[in-house]
């Protein structure tokens, strides 16, 4: 998290610290009017470079995961930036708003606007001048739009189908949105510090969103495989689906995760790969839990020989830290990643990042109960040598931090690595912090919520 929040704060300070440079007028502003249109100009900075950004984390490049710490860190920051260019987008409507409402209170009178000002000699700037009234115009409705829409994306109940088709108009008001920022941008920015900035952010923003509205969003890291078996658990609720993937699948390493895709309409959703990577042998496995809408069909809908796109793999949750004894911890479907490095270690094959003697603790908290699934789960663990502890809510009670630094007494001297609900995993990292441990650099969180 700790490269997240830098990433955001670089983010945010960096067009605000430009603006405040290239506002040549900032200390000699003393008219509410003055003060109104230099907040507007920052508002606006700060609402289309964080849109911009997010725009271009949006085609899940690769080269920011190494720093963030894998595409769901990623994601999370892509979350960040569209709230705060929601916050900043209205708090900028509001101030364009302001001297309409500050006439009708009385505040200033009706129509005290400054003069026209000096005759406009060079033709660009009058070209943009003469694009104010239409750039303002669109610039209203667009704002609108993608308000509403970062909006339902945050809203968890609205189905992910509709997510999915709706989320990609953002490109659309966001195009719409760089057209007004180009024109009604203070001129004499665009030969500034901050100009420069805004120019880079704008063009690679567009090309983003051009990519993302012709869908070739990760279209490198694509491959069409077949199912070529199912199994469901009806005791937990959840599908294992072996997929057989062309010869161009690359590879994975344990704990990683893919988007899978089988529907069009519904579009790719994110699913932790479940089994190790051998080369030649060309299959994959996802278990895929009913957690929603789709996720709850799956089962009745999936075929053995369907056809599925697969996109990935991504992610770093890949336990190659070199500690001497982790311990991993999994909150009911988050035991996926496990269950790979397990496989992984049991084959034999040389695991990343694993140290001779390396102790594993695996603490599998579940409320639902399937005999079938655990079974294999305990076969799993001894295959690869880990103590399994199998909590179930109802029979064990849950896990705590006292609970768990009770069992593993040299808990002080490992990872941990947590995949399970962000609540569970925040309040045993709040435990384990307020006893020492250094959860900046032992405490590996999976970020799995996409939305």
């Amino acid at each position: 998290m700790r490269n997240i929040k830098l990433s955001f704060g670089a983010l945010l300070a960096v067009p605000i610290v430009l603006w405040a440079i290239a506002e040549t007028e900032l200390l000699a502003a003393s008219s509410f009017l003055q003060i109104r249109s230099m907040a507007v100009q920052l508002t606006g900075v700060v609402a289309i470079s964080c849109m911009s950004v997010a725009m271009m984390l949006a085609l899940r490049p690769r080269w920011p995961e190494h720093w963030l710490g894998g595409l769901d860190k990623m994601y999370r920051l892509h979350k960040w930036l569209g709230i705060a260019a929601l916050v900043a987008s209205v708090t900028h409507w509001a101030w364009t708003q302001a001297p309409k409402w500050a006439s009708g209170l009385g505040l200033i009178e009706r129509g005290s606007r400054p003069s026209g000002g000096p005759a406009i000699t060079d033709p660009v700037e009058a070209l943009l001048g003469g694009l104010r009234g239409p750039a303002e115009s669109v610039g209203e409705w667009a704002f609108y739009a993608f308000a509403l829409l970062v909006v339902l994306a945050l809203v968890r109940y609205f189905p992910y189908r509709l997510f999915f088709k709706t989320h990609r108009l953002l490109a659309v008001a966001y195009l719409v949105l760089v057209f007004h920022t180009v024109v009604l941008t203070r001129y004499d920015y665009w030969t500034t510090p901050l100009g420069v900035l805004l120019a880079a952010l704008l063009v690679g923003g567009t090309i983003a969103a051009v990519a993302l509205l012709l869908r070739l969003a990760g279209m490198r890291r694509q491959v069409w495989g077949h199912i070529g078996r199912l199994e469901y658990y009806p005791g937990v609720r959840a599908l294992e689906v072996d997929i057989t993937v062309s010869d161009r699948w690359p590879g994975h390493k344990a704990g990683q995760f893919a988007f899978a895709m089988t529907d069009p309409s519904e579009g790719p959703h994110p699913y932790t790969i479940s089994s190790d990577w051998h080369a030649g042998s060309n299959e994959i496995t996802f278990i895929a839990k009913e957690l929603g809408d789709h996720t709850r069909r799956l089962h009745e809908r999936l075929q053995v020989g369907q056809q599925v796109r697969i996109e990935g793999p991504y992610g770093a949750f890949t336990f190659d830290d070199g500690a001497a004894g982790q311990i991993w911890i999994a909150g009911g479907i988050g035991i996926t990643p496990f269950i790979a490095r397990m496989h992984e270690m049991a084959v034999g094959k040389e695991a990343p990042g694993r140290v001779e003697g390396q102790t594993i603790d695996l603490f599998h908290t579940t409320s639902e109960v399937d005999d079938a699934a655990l079974g294999k789960l305990a076969a799993d663990a001894r295959s690869a040598n880990v103590r399994l502890h199998l909590l179930i809510d109802g029979r064990d009670g849950r896990l705590t931090g006292e609970r768990l630094r009770n069992t593993v007494t040299d808990w002080a001297t490992k990872s941990v690595w947590f995949c399970g609900p962000t609540g569970f995993g925040e309040a045993l990292k709040q435990d384990l912090a307020a006893h020492g441990f250094p959860v900046g650099r032992r405490f590996h969180q999976e970020l799995f919520a996409m939305r």
